[in-house]
């Protein structure tokens, strides 16, 4: 993502909350457990996580709720997550 772009969506996030905020991140990504493992290891002590398979069991859907400190702490998660495969930010 270009600098622009964040600086966009860092701007609007800037309005929407009052840092510190808690943030809910969601995630789908293939069922397999090291990859849910190493996107839990992503998130802090205090992350919520929760799972939910899809009908055929193939995927996870996972939503974490974080108390994040600002913007730039929301983006470092997801810039984490994104070297996970298969992966889809939502």
């Amino acid at each position: 993502m270009d600098e622009e772009t964040l600086d966009r969506l860092r701007n609007r996030l800037n309005e929407i909350h009052r840092w510190p905020s808690i943030y809910m991140f969601k995630f789908i990504l293939p069922s397999d457990e090291k990859r849910i493992t190493a996107l839990k290891l992503i998130f802090g002590e205090s992350a919520e996580f929760r799972e939910r398979l899809s009908a055929k069991g193939n995927y996870t859907s996972i939503t974490v709720r974080e108390m994040m400190l600002d913007a730039d702490s929301i983006f470092d998660r997801y810039r984490a997550a994104s070297g996970i495969e298969g992966i889809i930010s939502l």
